[in-house]
């Protein structure tokens, strides 16, 4: 297993805080500087899991080599919501604040962020190469993959970059075909295995702790009442993807500290209530949250989603999964 690297988004670490001092970012193509031997690439790079991580320590790693800088563009929203309206169902890894903070960990130079719009989508490729890449960014190298479409219903194709470049006066590299259909294959198997309730394994393949963050709403307080009081979280980002139903051992992370907490995804059943809740009960805590921001970094699911006979029976399942949450972060520690 690899190692789980520390998730920067609430919690950074001083090498975070270094990058991201760093990376500069851009809104839009008004704010696009010229970039001495820029070395670019794009995409969404939901995740940034280790094969994007690669793609990018190549980018950098030929930035260094004609002492030039390393620039990603990237998108937002994401190009399938506006192409596809009806695309509501799709679920990312990241939010956009999320993505940023952890490309601003692999040592990228340029943050290149384009909202995509209707009018964007027009954009001819030939007029993406010529006032993007080449009039504003002034690219000296482009790495891209070999399946890589840009520009008006995705007209654009590496064999048209790969004829344009030389008289525009920048090289392409190639990402090669395995390196990029792995990549693909990472991204599917890491939301497959989350919308499983697999956590530990999105972990193993994302190398850091899959995390929703959300605020922090007033609920009905039934769990205070059978001695296990919850911070009810309302997830704004509709194509942020929520691990599948159940009860999972969470680290909660709030403003000032992190704590252990028990959370539970779904329906409450035993209320006769369809209505899908993520609540977290959070250990050694006793103030409240109304109003916050918090984040939840997923360790473990303890068990699926169930419906009991009664308050006294699921108050009794409350205090077993209590007790194996405090095993399973026990275990953490060892």
């Amino acid at each position: 297993m690899p190692a789980i690297i520390q998730d920067p988004v609430l919690a950074p670490s001083f090498s975070f805080h270094t990058f991201a001092l760093l990376m500069k970012t851009y809104r839009g193509i008004p704010e696009i500087p010229h970039i001495p031997h820029a070395v670019v690439t794009t995409g969404t790079f939901d995740g940034v899991h280790p094969g994007h991580r690669s793609i990018l320590e190549r980018l950098n790693k030929r930035a260094g080599e004609i002492g030039g800088e390393s620039v990603l563009i990237t998108f937002d929203p994401h190009p399938r919501t506006v192409i596809h309206p009806d695309s509501a169902n799709l679920k990312l890894l990241n939010t956009q604040a999320e993505k940023e903070a952890l490309l601003a960990e692999t040592g990228l130079d340029h943050l290149i962020v384009i909202p995509f719009t209707k009018a964007f989508s027009q954009i001819t490729a030939e007029e993406y190469i010529r006032s993007v890449l080449v009039e504003k960014i002034g690219v000296e190298k482009l790495v891209i993959g070999y399946d890589h479409r840009f520009g008006h219903g995705r007209g654009g194709s590496f064999r048209e970059l790969k004829e344009m470049s030389p008289s525009l006066g920048f090289e392409v590299e190639e990402i090669p075909a395995l390196e990029i259909e792995g990549v693909a294959v990472s991204s599917t198997k890491i939301r497959q295995a989350l919308m499983e309730g697999d956590v530990k394994k999105a972990a193993e393949k994302l190398g850091y702790l899959y995390s929703v963050s959300g605020l922090v709403v007033k609920g009905d307080q039934i769990g205070r009442s059978l001695g296990f009081p919850t911070a009810n979280l309302q997830v704004n980002d509709i194509h942020k993807l929520v691990p599948a139903d159940g009860i999972y051992a969470v680290w909660v992370d709030t403003d000032h500290s992190t704590y252990k907490g028990m959370l539970h995804i779904g329906p409450r059943r035993t209320l006769n209530s369809d209505e899908k809740r993520i609540e977290v009960n959070l250990f050694d805590f006793s103030d409240d949250l109304y109003g916050n921001i918090i984040r939840l970094r997923f360790i473990d699911r303890l068990r699926g989603e169930e419906k009991f006979n009664s308050l006294a029976d699921l108050t009794e399942q409350m205090k077993i999964d209590k007790l194996q949450t405090e095993r399973i972060f026990e275990n953490l520690e060892k």
